[in-house]
């Protein structure tokens, strides 16, 4: 696997860097998070906790995938910054939280019954159509 740069942009007020790389993997499936973090980890000289990958993209039937990569300067300023859902999807899956464990964990609310909707009230002057045919014949 060979990796390019196609893109870098230092983003100095959140402290790091946001890349655009192809990953070409002639051959194979395309490489999970885990390995495009290391890669890009070892291009960058950072540590893998420093490094989050956003998004893989590969055309079908193609060997090659774009990916948007972020790279921290700190570690710490990482943690603060990405949401826990992109924090899920870069660990191991042994290690990812699921939905259903976390369902599991907290019971589902239950639900309240609602009561019967109202009878329609009659209108006060509602007359049937032969009380209103009598007041015009006369």
């Amino acid at each position: 696997m060979s990796l390019e740069v196609l893109d870098e942009r230092v983003n100095p007020l959140l402290g790091r860097r946001e890349v655009r790389l192809v990953v070409n993997h002639a051959g194979q499936g395309t490489p999970d998070r885990l390995t495009i973090r290391k890669l890009a980890s070892q291009h960058y000289k950072a540590t893998v906790e420093q490094v989050y990958v956003r998004s893989i993209a590969t055309r079908t039937g193609g060997s090659s995938a774009v990916c948007k990569v972020e790279v921290y300067d700190r570690p710490e300023v990482a943690e603060k910054d990405i949401p826990a859902f992109v924090k899920n999807r870069n660990l191991p899956k042994d290690q990812r939280v699921s939905k259903g464990k976390k369902s599991e964990a907290a019971p589902a609310p239950v639900p309240t019954p609602k009561p019967a909707p109202a009878a329609p009230k009659p209108a006060a002057s509602a007359q049937t159509s032969t009380e209103q045919s009598a007041k015009l014949k006369k």
